[in-house]
């Protein structure tokens, strides 16, 4: 179990409320060991008594300001380049003063979506080597419990049911990585982190929100959602008896709330952590005002079983990202998410899974200044939880480390650029195609015209050629819940599945 902070003074660090010290009152992500993001300006901001005067000092640098009237205060500092060195950050305010110590000036990545993101490093395949390395003095960890964690097929108790609200939701503080913290942290965020840390130098923090089972609806503003024409009827009534949900989550909401099901908190239902808007609400808004480099995103088990949600999840996550782009005022703020992965649908409800996989890619389109790590390759057969997430997140990264770092790398596996007909075959032509071969050595699999029957393709050059007999509308590839597809680049990196359609010269 992840700790809960207590620190002296009685100070309870919510991430959705404030800390308190005497009349001074700061956000809970403001803690010691925190990172503050390079190159924008520094946001500090809390309440304190109207008319008063607020103090602070970071580096050198002080300002004042006077507290509104609605108990506010806001000060804004210049930005800062990357730097190692530890800082003190006072805030002071009638003979009284916060301090917070160790804190580094860096990037902040967001890590997001559900347990694939949230599952921790202690459960990762790679652990047992890699526990004696996390000692990390430049990464630093903001994460938090939430409420519900960790309780599946039950009922919570009146202690769980009193925390789902925004401001106890979400319970934590920063921490700087060690064996201690980074047992819990997730493993997808930790190995992302590390290896940007290990390219760049920069101090890194990583914030983790990611709830087990949530959909991408409760990460989505509730408002937002309304606004849209077509996602409106998401947030029309009490989310456990809303049809425009994943039936899944909503039986899991049942069995969480027990009777508490039908206590109204607002017009959408009881509160919890897969109803639309709350995880957006009591962890991603309190975050708004504070500079942030950019997200990572693991989520689409929940919204992957039944079809209508298949056929929206692509302008949903768009539509997050634009409405996070905006709130945040950076509209080129970097988003990189995993594709979900392989697995057999003899133990799990998959059969719509190379679907939303290709929805997924598809999103490299909708989404700029994004990516996608494809991880079709590290799927678990029986399981929907694969265990290899050190190569999630080192995909994550070369994304980071490409797009938004400008290193020379290979972000990305071979995706699909052109389907074109010639003579007696089709000419696959892709993206990052540099040193196509096969994963095992083996002849080319993974291609179909139809979406069931596998045939024959080899490579050749850049450029993968299938001999035909009949002209296709479509080429396929992976299109099997749990596929063999085996094409990958020199750098080993996995080609994505895809539908395509197949281009005739008229």
């Amino acid at each position: 179990m992840k700790k809960v902070a207590t620190y002296m003074l009685g100070c309870l660090f919510l991430l959705g409320t404030y800390t308190i010290f005497g009349q001074v009152k700061l956000p809970s992500i403001f803690t010691d060991n925190m990172v503050i993001q390079r190159n924008k300006p520094i946001h500090i901001w809390g309440w304190g008594r109207p008319n008063e005067i607020v103090e602070v000092m970071f580096d050198g640098e002080v300002k004042e300001v006077t507290v509104e009237g609605n108990h506010s205060w806001s000060i804004w500092l210049r930005s800062r380049k990357a730097d190692t060195t530890p800082h003190v950050l006072y805030v002071r305010h009638q003979g009284q003063e916060i301090r917070l110590k160790n804190i580094l000036i860096g990037d902040i990545w967001l890590c997001s979506g559900q347990s694939n993101m949230e599952w921790p490093l202690d459960k990762e395949m790679h652990y047992p080597s890699e526990v004696s390395k996390t000692d990390q003095g430049l990464l630093r960890l903001y994460n938090p419990t939430y409420a519900g964690e960790n309780i599946y097929n039950k009922a919570f108790g009146d202690s769980i049911v009193k925390r789902l609200n925004r401001e106890e939701f979400y319970l934590g503080h920063w921490e700087s990585s060690n064996q201690t913290t980074s047992s819990s942290m997730s493993a997808v965020g930790y190995y992302f982190g590390k290896k940007i840390l290990e390219e760049t130098s920069v101090p890194i923090g990583l914030i983790h929100l990611a709830i087990g089972g949530a959909p991408i609806e409760t990460f989505i503003s509730a408002e937002t959602l309304y606004a849209s024409r077509d996602y409106r009827g998401k947030v029309t009534k009490n989310w456990l008896y809303n049809d425009a949900l994943p039936k899944w989550i909503r039986e899991r909401g049942v069995q969480n709330l027990g009777r508490a099901k039908d206590v109204l908190v607002d017009s959408l239902g009881p509160n919890h952590a897969y109803k639309p808007g709350f995880a957006y609400r009591a962890g991603v808004h309190p975050l708004l005002k504070m500079p942030i480099k950019g997200i990572i995103w693991y989520q689409g088990e929940s919204n992957a079983q039944e079809q209508p949600r298949v056929d929206e999840y692509a302008e949903l996550q768009a539509m997050m990202v634009r409405d996070y782009r905006v709130k945040w005022g950076d509209l080129q703020m970097p988003f990189y998410w995993a594709q979900l992965s392989a697995i057999d649908t003899k133990n799990y409800n998959a059969h719509l899974w190379p679907q939303f996989r290709d929805e997924q890619r598809k999103l490299l389109y909708m989404v700029p200044y994004g990516g996608m790590a494809v991880t079709s390759d590290i799927g678990a057969k029986n399981d929907v939880h694969p265990t290899n997430k050190k190569a999630v997140g080192d995909r994550l990264a070369r994304w980071a480390l490409h797009k938004t770092y400008g290193h020379a790398i290979v972000p990305s596996g071979p995706l699909v650029k052109k389907v074109k007909f010639k003579g007696d075959h089709l000419m696959v032509s892709f993206e990052h195609s540099s040193g196509l071969t096969t994963s095992d050595g083996m002849a080319l699999r993974g291609f179909s015209l139809d979406g069931r029957r596998e045939v024959k393709a080899y490579i050749q050059k850049r450029r993968v050629i299938i001999p035909i007999t009949e002209q296709p509308e479509y080429l396929y590839y992976g299109w099997k819940a749990w596929t063999r597809g085996n094409l990958v680049n020199s750098e080993e990196l996995p080609a994505s599945t895809f539908k395509t359609s197949v281009s005739y010269d008229r």
